[in-house]
């Protein structure tokens, strides 16, 4: 009962985050804002998220992680309520960060942390931990995928008679209802996980834990970092300022590559199974990022296309293979800490990039962000293959 439980509420969480994440500049536009706001709000809804994610990583499991699953699912839909009812900047800003509303579109947060947590403690060592990672992450993105198509929902409402504020409004009062069916849903989950096996004595990670973890965030914040360069934003400007491509082209690109990241997670954990972790997210993911280094030069539109999608065939394979890594270098008790704090920091340089990837375009040319980005993973590639491919785990 728990693992479809959890899944249910991973799919609900990523569905509402990516269709926030069209909604928010569109809602703000529709009530007469600058782009300067909805920085500001995007920014807050970051730090909330971030700040979320730190208080699990340190107290989770002190505080119980049913507990922190419930309260971060409940104030994700008052804040999203209360961001429904206002139009003072000042106020949506922090309604936008006390909601944890995530701008970038991706479900990186405090409650996916612990769901994480209790995957890996429901599941055997081994491959078996990969393959559930796996299909949690492939649920999220299908999910993720449907909640991007329902951002078309207000311009339905719309034609339907109503205001287009009102419209967004509704949309987002649905997305507060969605949060509220969570914390239903995990109220539910059975009182043994109600706390972690050590909840309850004093917060306690052991020096090699500590060290093993700071070396993996760092190297995590910089792969976010250049993937910050590649936000889907800043790739679908790249698209229609280089070969003229229009929205429906591009959106048609973006759904194959996000179909093509979904597949792609079963190959992940074959492949983790005959070469090891370590190896299949460094060898999958080099590819990908050599191939960030070739689509500047090339002119063809359809090449760049097929370029981009042998990409995206290639790069969430580390993705399910990480958070099962993570969770294996760990003790059980440590690892909402280890998971909360390596996603905290991957949080923190994926913020960063899009405001760099801007200023790198307009200073050295359209192509720039893709080749910086490009380089930061290919440095991340060969750092986190030169540092950890001699650790064992009976994954591997």
């Amino acid at each position: 009962m728990r693992r479809p439980l959890i899944f249910a509420c991973g799919a609900l969480r990523s569905f509402t985050t990516a269709l926030v994440a069209v909604l928010l500049g569109l809602y703000l536009a529709a009530l007469g804002f600058a782009p300067e706001t909805l920085g500001l709000v995007v920014g807050a809804g970051l730090v909330g998220n971030a700040i979320a994610t730190a208080v699990v990583a340190t107290t989770g499991d002190q505080l119980g992680r049913r507990r922190c699953l419930v309260a971060a699912s409940l104030l994700s839909a008052v804040g999203t309520a209360l961001f429904a009812f206002d139009a003072a900047a000042a106020r949506l800003a922090v309604f936008a960060g006390l909601g944890m509303m995530n701008g970038m579109g991706r479900d990186r947060g405090a409650a996916q942390t612990i769901d994480q947590a209790l995957l890996a403690d429901a599941s055997p060592a081994g491959p078996p931990r990969t393959a559930l990672f796996a299909r949690y992450t492939l649920v999220q993105d299908i999910a993720g995928m449907l909640g991007s198509l329902a951002a078309g929902a207000p311009a339905l409402l719309h034609r339907a008679g109503f205001s287009e504020s009102t419209a967004y409004r509704s949309v987002l009062l649905a997305v507060a209802a969605v949060g509220l069916i969570q914390a239903a849903l995990y109220a539910r989950l059975p009182g043994a996980i109600h706390t972690a096996p050590h909840a309850g004595h004093a917060f306690s990670i052991q020096p090699e834990t500590k060290r093993r973890v700071a070396g993996l965030s760092a190297l995590f914040a910089l792969d976010s970092l250049g993937g910050g360069f590649l936000a889907s934003s800043i790739l679908s400007y790249w698209f229609f300022k280089r070969f003229g491509l229009g929205p429906e082209s591009i959106a048609g690109v973006f759904s194959v590559a996000r179909l093509l990241n979904a597949l792609s997670y079963f190959t992940a954990e074959a492949l983790a199974r005959r070469i090891g972790l370590v190896q299949t997210m460094v060898f999958t993911h080099l590819p990908s990022s050599l191939a960030l280094l070739v689509l500047p030069f090339v002119w063809q539109p359809w090449l760049a296309i097929a370029l981009y999608l042998f990409r995206e065939g290639l790069v969430q394979m580390d993705v399910p293979t990480r958070q099962s890594y993570v969770s294996a270098v760990v003790a059980p008790t440590e690892r909402t800490f280890a998971l909360g704090v390596t996603g905290l920091t991957r949080n923190v340089g994926w913020a960063l990039g899009p405001a760099a990837s801007g200023i790198a375009m307009a200073a050295l040319g359209l192509g720039a962000p893709l080749v910086i980005g490009g380089g930061l993973k290919i440095v991340y590639d060969v750092l986190l293959f030169v540092s950890y491919r001699r650790v064992r785990l009976s994954e591997s």
